[in-house]
């Protein structure tokens, strides 16, 4: 939810024809986004709840462009 705007289960119902799951068709810039944003929040020490908290606030922001 935090990168693509939609839910894994979201996903598999619009792309039902597609194996794996939403990270198998995600860009290297997309995965490299996550990653460093995840990690800069498990530096700041914070819980993996609220490391979704703000991912999912980030992809919110910036799903409305």
């Amino acid at each position: 939810m935090s990168l693509f705007c939609m839910t894994a289960k979201e996903w598999r119902t619009k792309n039902p024809n597609l194996d794996g799951n939403i990270r198998d068709y995600a860009t290297m810039n997309e995965l490299i986004c996550l990653a460093n944003l995840n990690s800069v929040f498990i530096n700041e020490g914070l819980k993996q709840s609220e490391r979704l908290e703000k991912l999912n606030k980030i992809a919110i922001h910036r799903c409305k462009f």
